[in-house]
C-alpha cells in the first residue's frame, strides 16, 4: 500500500494558489494526479488529502464514525468567520446529533412551504426598482434579495422595522471585508488577525461583528421577554424548542447558530442565483425553456407547483454542479489506519471530499465545463456523484430551504423582466471570502413580461413592509 501523491510545489505557493483560484488549483492538482492527492492548503499550511471518486466518497460518508470521523473542531475556518463556538458546524458526536435534530424542523416540510409567499413578496420588492435599460450588478441584487429573506425566516426581523435596517446595513459591511481573495487570506493566515484598531483590517472586521452581536442579543433578550409562538421564524422555533434533556439554547449558542445560518445561506443562495441566471442569459435555448415551463402553470400562485418543475429543477441542479459554492465540503478524519483505492491513510489524515471534481469527472458528467440542464433530465445521480450540500452526517442542513428559495426566485424574476447580458465577456469563477462565486454579472431589463404580468396579477400585489 501507498501514501497519496503530493503536490511538490512549496506550500506557502499552494496556499497562495487555492485562496486566488481554488478551481484552476484544483484542476492542475487533478489533471496531474487523478482523484486522490495530497496538498498543502490547511491551516499554517496543514497537509490535506483531497478526493473525488464516488466509490471512495460512498465509503468515507458511510464508515463507522470509530475509523472516520467528521468532528468540528476541523471546521475551525467558520469558527473564526462567525467569531463564535456554539454553530452546529463547529459541534461533534452527541452534541452535533442533537443540535441538528433541534434545528432541523425549521428547513424541511411544510414550515418551508409556507415561507413562499414570504420569498416572492420580498423579491417583487426587490425586482420591482430595476429600471428598463438600466444595467445592474446581479450579484449585489441577488445578495439583497437572499439576506432580506434570511433576515425576515431565520431572525424573524420586519423590514420597516430600525433593528432590522440596522442588521442589514452592518451584515453587507461584514461580508464586504471579506469580499476579495486578499482580504479572505485574513482567515487563512492567524497572523493577518491582528486586532490593530478601528482602522486596520482584522480591528473593522471584530468591531462589526460586535455590534452585529449586540442587536442580536437584544432580539433574543425581547423574544424570550415576549414570546410569540404564532411567529414562523426560525428563531422563534429555537427559543421554543428543548433538547432531550429538557433544557433550552442558551443566548450564546442562539447567537452562533444565527450567525452560521445566515452565512452558510446569504451567500451561497445568491452566489448560485447569480450563476444561474448568468447561464439562463448566455443560453438562449435554456431560457426559452425555462420561461415556457414557468408559464405553463396554470397556478402561479402555487409554490409547491413551483417546486416540482423539471427543468428549472434541472438548471438549478446544473447551477450547482458546475461551480459549487463549497469547493471542499466538511473534513473527515481518519481515526485508525486504513485502505481506501489503492491507497494508505495513517491515523490523524485529514481528507476532504471535493464535490467540484467529483461534478468535472467525464465518465458522469460528458463535457463537464458545458453547461447542459438535460444531463438531469436524463439520468438520476447518487448521492455520491452529485453532492452540492456536501453529504453524510455533515450535508447541509437549509439544503431544502436553499432548493425552494432559489426557484421561487428565479420563477419571479423571469415572470417579471425580459432580461439579458450588458456584455458577452466571459465570467470567470473568483474567490469570495471562504467560498466561491463568479466575476461581475451585468444584466439590462429589456421589457417587462407584460401578458406574464396580467397572468400573476404582479401589478395589483401589496407589499407590506
Amino acid at each position: 500500500m501507498k501514501l497519496p501523491p503530493s503536490l511538490k510545489t512549496p506550500a506557502w505557493l499552494q496556499m497562495l494558489h487555492w485562496i486566488a483560484n481554488p478551481f484552476t488549483f484544483l484542476d492542475s492538482c487533478a489533471q496531474a494526479y487523478g482523484d486522490c492527492f495530497c496538498v498543502r492548503i490547511g491551516i499554517n499550511f496543514a497537509p490535506i488529502v483531497v478526493v473525488s471518486n464516488p466509490i471512495t466518497l460512498q465509503q468515507i460518508y458511510t464508515a463507522n464514525p470509530e475509523q472516520i470521523d467528521a468532528p468540528g473542531e476541523k471546521n475551525k475556518l467558520l469558527g473564526i468567520a462567525q467569531g463564535g463556538e456554539n454553530a452546529l458546524v463547529l459541534a461533534s458526536g452527541v452534541r452535533h446529533q442533537c443540535q441538528r435534530q433541534l434545528i432541523m424542523p425549521s428547513f424541511h416540510g411544510e414550515r418551508i412551504r409556507n415561507y413562499g409567499q414570504l420569498i416572492e413578496n420580498i423579491t417583487e420588492q426587490a425586482i420591482c426598482q430595476w429600471k428598463i435599460g438600466k444595467r445592474f450588478l446581479v450579484q449585489d441584487a441577488m445578495k439583497t434579495i437572499s439576506l432580506r429573506i434570511i433576515l425576515s425566516t431565520v431572525f424573524g426581523l420586519e423590514i420597516d422595522k430600525p433593528r432590522y435596517q440596522q442588521m442589514e446595513k452592518l451584515l453587507i459591511s461584514m461580508l464586504e471585508m471579506m469580499s476579495s481573495s486578499w482580504q479572505a487570506s485574513m482567515l487563512f493566515f492567524p497572523i493577518l488577525q491582528q486586532d490593530l484598531g478601528a482602522l486596520s483590517p482584522w480591528g473593522r472586521f471584530r468591531r462589526c461583528q460586535k455590534e452585529i452581536d449586540r442587536l442580536l442579543y437584544a432580539e433574543i433578550q425581547e423574544r424570550r421577554n415576549d414570546p410569540d409562538l404564532s411567529r414562523t421564524d426560525v428563531l422563534t422555533s429555537l427559543i421554543a424548542a428543548r433538547y432531550e434533556t429538557g433544557e433550552q439554547m442558551t443566548d450564546v449558542e442562539l447567537r452562533d447558530e444565527l450567525v452560521n445560518l445566515l452565512i452558510a445561506g446569504h451567500e451561497t443562495t445568491a452566489t448560485t442565483l447569480t450563476w444561474a441566471l448568468y447561464w439562463i442569459h448566455k443560453l438562449p435555448t435554456v431560457r426559452k425553456k425555462l420561461v415556457q415551463e414557468i408559464n405553463s402553470l396554470e397556478n402561479q400562485s402555487d409554490k409547491s407547483a413551483i417546486l416540482q418543475l423539471p427543468y428549472l429543477n434541472a438548471v438549478c441542479s446544473e447551477t450547482l454542479r458546475m461551480y459549487p459554492v463549497g469547493v471542499v465540503t466538511f473534513p473527515r478524519v481518519v481515526n485508525s489506519p486504513l485502505q481506501l483505492m489503492d491507497y494508505y491513510f495513517p491515523a490523524g489524515t485529514d481528507i476532504y471530499p471535493c464535490p467540484y471534481l467529483t461534478h468535472q469527472r467525464e465518465d458522469l458528467y460528458p463535457e463537464p465545463k458545458q453547461f447542459k440542464p438535460e444531463r438531469f433530465l436524463e439520468r438520476k445521480f447518487s448521492p455520491y456523484e452529485y453532492l452540492p450540500f456536501g453529504g453524510g452526517s455533515r450535508r447541509c442542513i437549509g439544503m431544502a430551504f436553499a432548493l425552494f428559495e432559489m426557484k421561487v426566485i428565479l420563477a419571479k424574476i423571469l415572470s417579471r423582466f425580459q432580461l439579458a447580458l450588458d456584455n458577452h465577456h466571459p465570467v470567470r469563477p473568483i474567490r469570495r471570502t471562504l467560498l466561491t462565486g463568479p466575476s461581475d454579472v451585468w444584466l439590462v431589463p429589456r421589457s417587462e413580461c407584460k401578458q406574464i404580468s396580467e397572468k400573476l396579477n404582479i401589478d395589483n400585489l401589496v407589499i407590506t413592509n
